[in-house]
């Protein structure tokens, strides 16, 4: 009986305890509804930037010519070696000239013919067919000549540089595809100034891009320096495997400094925009995430703005956000522990 009074008196006192404290948990919410934390902010305002797209790639020369005359014939004489530089117009090969010699003698018989049957058909002495026939023969020895001599004597179609050689003096020319390049030629050819990039661009900017647009080129090798160059040509498809296309870059190269294969850093200013940058500082990442965020100040309330992160230029950073636009109250200070809908204050300057 004793044992059965001790107990309902403890639960009795156990119940007295309970009801006379108070709710822990709503003590401590109360608090952190109560906790105010000082931030500092900034107005927001549109900036102008200049829109870039940066890439890499391979030079290769503005213009390269496996030169070869149309037909096989003994080489005379190669007047260039590998290395050298040469002008528009410079003779670089000579080939036999037996049969441009042959074409020079049928052709001055067939000026004669042709000028004597000229003679005989103002006279009425001969038929038209006869006037036509010599004609035609003229015309045909003239363009045999013509293109014999451009294929007896090489000349440079381009100032450049002589990247190979591929025969000696007297060896005969054979029109074969030789093993270095897989195409019939006696000597390569480079133009290497200018320079060119082809640049792989997303589909995305193709309605950006346009002849012209500027671009600045840098190389590991000449770390103080930047080469210019423009846009000149873009490619009218998109590659279905990679969805880019093709823009060919054309880069200044006046020192010749730049050479073919060399791997380079092409930016290409895209566009002038108006767009909202902020301090890069006020931007919160969440952890174990890609998640970027914000906090604004609305009416000494933070409030968490989830963002997509855009281009960056020194300190600042270009924010995305549907609900953040220019005049909203920034917070870039004191944000580091915020919770969405804490009280604030704004400290003030």
């Amino acid at each position: 009986m004793k044992v059965t009074k001790f107990v309902t008196l403890a639960l009795f006192l156990a119940t007295a305890v309970t009801a006379c404290s108070p709710d822990k948990s709503k003590s401590e919410s109360i608090k952190a509804e109560k906790e105010v934390r000082t931030v500092r902010t900034m107005r927001v305002e549109n900036k102008a930037i200049n829109r870039t797209l940066s890439y890499t790639a391979t030079l290769i020369p503005f213009e390269e010519l496996n030169y070869a005359p149309a037909q096989p014939g003994r080489i005379n004489k190669i007047h260039v070696e590998v290395g050298d530089q040469v002008k528009k117009g410079q003779t670089l090969v000579e080939m036999d000239r037996t049969q441009l010699t042959q074409a020079l003698l049928q052709l001055e018989d067939a000026r004669t013919m042709y000028s004597r049957m000229d003679t005989l058909r103002k006279l009425n002495s001969i038929s038209e067919q006869q006037y036509d026939q010599a004609k035609t023969a003229y015309d045909l020895a003239t363009s045999n000549v013509k293109h014999l001599q451009e294929n007896t004597t090489l000349t440079a179609p381009f100032s450049g540089i002589v990247t190979a050689k591929y025969y000696e003096d007297g060896e005969i020319y054979s029109g074969a595809p030789n093993p270095q390049t897989g195409k019939a030629a006696i000597i390569t050819l480079m133009q290497i100034e200018p320079m060119k990039a082809m640049v792989y661009i997303s589909e995305k900017y193709y309605p950006d891009f346009k002849k012209g647009m500027k671009a600045t080129i840098t190389s590991d090798i000449y770390p103080d320096e930047q080469f210019e160059g423009s846009v000149f040509k873009v490619y009218p498809t998109i590659e279905q495997s990679t969805r880019t296309f093709v823009t060919e870059v054309k880069i200044a190269n006046p020192d010749e400094k730049l050479r073919p294969g060399m791997f380079v850093r092409v930016a290409l200013e895209l566009k002038t925009d108006k767009t909202i940058m902020i301090p890069a500082i006020a931007v919160l990442k969440q952890e174990g995430t890609n998640n970027r965020y914000i906090f604004i100040n609305e009416n000494n309330v933070a409030r968490r703005i989830d963002v997509t992160i855009g281009d960056r230029v020194n300190d600042k950073i270009e924010v995305i956000a549907d609900d953040f636009t220019v005049g909203k109250e920034l917070i870039i200070a004191g944000q580091a522990k915020l919770m969405d809908n804490d009280p604030i204050t704004v400290a003030r300057q």
